[in-house]
């Protein structure tokens, strides 16, 4: 039997995307019947009276991509078709690295402002500052373009050059510096220690998450001693997802045994179950996870694992809700479609598309006035289209995704570290591995 290689996608809509390979035998497909060719036939007239009689010749390869696109979105918002550059881009991001410069970006005031520059990258070592603003990208301007236009000028091959043109605070005059560009690795996890308590970021799942999450705990261990480290604090808010073998590693790295997600697909046949198996980094510290409207797909698998299985607190806000999985099918020189093919579930087989992870303590982050009534609650639920979850009702998913710039302000984070520090108390804190739920 002939096994092709596909890609499986656990990314939200919004946000990161990424992927993972996994091999499968190929499912043959159903003929399809007179009707359905016929209505092909159709769509092949419609094609010739817009490519022969449209007002304007139209671009044929858009008409077809647009035809496809169309197909597959009115199937779910997750699916879609992507050209053979949006193919790479998500190639790219799996990896978690790219050709670059090494900056964090926003968009202020029609320029492209420097949030921070990475260490060791090449941004960083020729002196780009943070609250830098880039006005011109090789001598053409940034004023008109969108975020992720800038940010694609700045991105290219490694070992070649791009000028760019940087406005200081306090220079008296634009400054050129021209830069070299180098691999950069996207850091897949922040960490730091918040005196006797350690506190772990993961921003994204690409192929550095585990890596980088093994990394950071050794870090910390090595700053506190173990009868200081009063445990730690995982946060998932604001991270869309990605892959789903990354997602597994990390569950997988604070349980000691039990299953951490399942998929099911159309076929019973299709239902695979993935287990913990012995070893725990963390040595089994108590753990709060973090988790916001802004949390969806894969950190949403590690939260409902760390929950069901009582091995971690989750506290914040409901999870966006996005319980489906995607398949990267490569259609070689043409790209690839992304095709929704299964649903994940919990341990306890529960799944939560449309409906998201309620955390264990609701604490919820206040707006700053200047974003009052300014956000809008988005979750899985609220999508035109999306796939309706069993356990779905009309609450829905998700809620407001902030979260403070500055640690001081971040009510949800410093309620988690009160609790460990036993400042605080909460009956859902520790969690009680022994009342650990399964799928029956």
């Amino acid at each position: 039997m002939i096994r092709r290689a596909s890609l499986v996608l656990v990314g939200a809509l919004m946000g990161a995307t990424a992927m993972s390979v996994i091999y499968s035998a190929g499912v043959p497909a159903e003929a399809a019947g007179a009707s359905t060719y016929k209505e092909l036939s159709v769509f092949g007239d419609v094609f010739e009276r817009v490519r022969a009689q449209y007002v304007t010749p139209p671009a044929e390869d858009k008409l077809i991509e647009n035809a496809i696109n169309g197909m597959l979105s009115s199937l779910d918002p997750h699916s879609s078709y992507m050209n053979a550059k949006d193919a790479a881009d998500m190639q790219t991001q799996t990896k978690g690295e790219f050709g670059g410069l090494g900056i964090e970006v926003t968009m202020e005031d029609e320029l492209v402002k420097v949030i921070t520059p990475i260490d060791d990258t090449p941004a960083a070592k020729a002196g780009v500052l943070a609250g830098d603003y880039i006005s011109e990208i090789d001598g053409q301007s940034v004023r008109g373009l969108k975020l992720e236009d800038a940010v694609e000028k700045m991105r290219g091959p490694v070992n070649t050059p791009i000028k760019l043109t940087l406005i200081r605070k306090g220079a008296d005059k634009p400054i050129e510096l021209t830069i070299v560009r180098d691999v950069v690795a996207v850091q897949a996890v922040k960490s730091r220690v918040e005196d006797d308590v350690g506190y772990l970021r993961v921003i994204s799942f690409t192929e550095k998450t585990y890596p980088d999450l093994e990394k950071a705990i050794e870090k910390i261990k090595k700053t506190v001693p173990a009868d200081k480290l009063k445990g730690y604090v995982l946060d998932l808010r604001l991270n869309p997802g990605g892959l789903l073998d990354q997602a597994i590693q990390v569950s997988d790295a604070l349980l000691q045994r039990g299953e951490v997600v399942s998929t099911r697909g159309r076929n019973p046949d299709e239902t695979r179950r993935f287990n913990a198996g012995p070893g725990d980094l963390t040595d089994g510290k108590p753990v709060i996870v973090l988790i916001n409207g802004g949390s969806a797909s894969a950190s949403e698998i590690v939260a409902g694992a760390l929950q069901d299985l009582r091995r971690a607190t989750v506290l914040g806000t409901r999870s966006f809700g996005k319980g489906s999985v995607q398949t990267i099918i490569p259609l070689g020189e043409n790209g690839a479609l992304r095709l929704t093919t299964a649903l994940y579930y919990t341990p306890s087989g529960r799944s939560i598309q449309g409906t998201g992870i309620t955390p264990d303590i609701k604490v919820e982050e206040p707006l700053p006035d200047d974003l009052k009534g300014k956000m809008v609650t988005e979750g899985e639920s609220s999508l035109r289209g999306h796939i309706k979850g069993q356990s779905e009702t009309d609450e829905g998913s998700g809620s407001v995704a902030y979260v403070p710039p500055d640690p001081k302000d971040d009510i949800q984070l410093n309620y988690a570290l009160d609790l460990l520090r036993g400042k605080k108390t909460d009956p859902a804190f520790p969690p009680n591995p022994d009342k650990a739920v399964s799928a029956k």
